[in-house]
């Protein structure tokens, strides 16, 4: 358990470091990946050459016998909501970093990102029931008190079900957002809510996996526990065929939950704990565009 002066040391560290990501790398990338609500009128000036004719305002023009014409700008204001999985399998890894590691720094990236464009950002904690729900919000103090709960997440439950985080989401959050599913997604029963959400909001997964959730190591005869379940199993490791379908598995489901967001009309990057998930997020605000 993190004392208060770690966790505020934490905070801080976590807010420099997404701060410098998101000047740094995404400047303009996150604006422009996401589309505001719609176009808004601004203005009008005198019509020039080449500007677009559907935009002439008549009543304008006809009172100074010259052509003005209407300006808009993007309702640029969007609300962004995290669903975090802080189900006890997050708490894995062998390699560089927990996924729940992994997770919150990604989070407090996503959460500077938004707040830096001015927009709202909220979250939903679950696990195999809904943890907690944090409302959009704007603001600095409220960057940093997400970042505080993404730090010290203690679920009350430890099973994972996606499709509790994506039903609460879908009914608490009335107006159309961006949302970011983040977790390791050892669920198979989402399909269905998934495609609900996704019909109204924009709904980007992240799959955060650590190395051996992929693949197992030649160690021979190793005791193995699920933290969700609590059941405990003898594992030949240094049986091909075991370390085949043990990988054969992780791709499987791999694939079925591509399939579950393809048919949500929703995407799904894919975050190792041991690679630069800057360059995958980079990658897709860059594609978006």
């Amino acid at each position: 358990m993190l004392t208060t002066a770690e966790i505020l040391k934490k905070v801080k560290e976590l807010e420099i470091t997404s701060k410098k990501i998101t000047q740094h790398l995404f400047t303009g990338e996150y604006h422009s990946a996401f589309k505001g609500r719609g176009m808004s009128f601004r203005e009008v000036r005198e019509y020039d050459p080449g500007d677009d004719v559907r935009f002439i305002d008549w009543n304008v023009s006809a009172r100074f016998s010259h052509p003005f014409t209407k300006l808009f700008e993007e309702e640029r204001e969007l609300t962004v909501m995290l669903l975090v999985d802080v189900s006890a399998s997050s708490l894995f890894g062998t390699v560089h970093a927990r996924k729940k590691d992994i997770v919150t720094e990604i989070g407090a990236i996503l959460t500077f990102s938004a707040i830096s464009n001015n927009d709202k950002v909220g979250v939903i904690f679950f696990s195999e029931k809904v943890e907690k729900y944090i409302p959009p919000k704007k603001g600095k103090q409220h960057a940093l008190y997400i970042v505080r709960e993404l730090l010290t997440a203690e679920p009350r439950r430890k099973g994972t079900k996606l499709n509790e985080g994506l039903r609460y989401f879908t009914n608490a959050v009335r107006q159309k957002s961006i949302a970011f599913v983040l977790s390791d997604f050892l669920d198979d029963g989402f399909a269905e809510s998934l495609k609900v959400a996704g019909r109204k909001h924009d709904v980007i997964g992240i799959k955060v996996y650590d190395k051996m959730d992929m693949q197992l190591p030649d160690a021979g005869l190793i005791q193995v526990s699920d933290a969700e379940t609590g059941a405990v199993r003898w594992i030949d490791t240094s049986s091909q065929t075991t370390r085949q379908m043990y990988q054969q598995k992780f791709f499987s489901h791999t694939d079925w939950c591509k399939n579950a967001f393809l048919h949500a009309g929703s995407d799904l990057l894919h975050v190792r704990t041991d690679e630069d998930y800057v360059k995958v997020l980079q990658k897709f605000f860059i594609a978006r565009r």
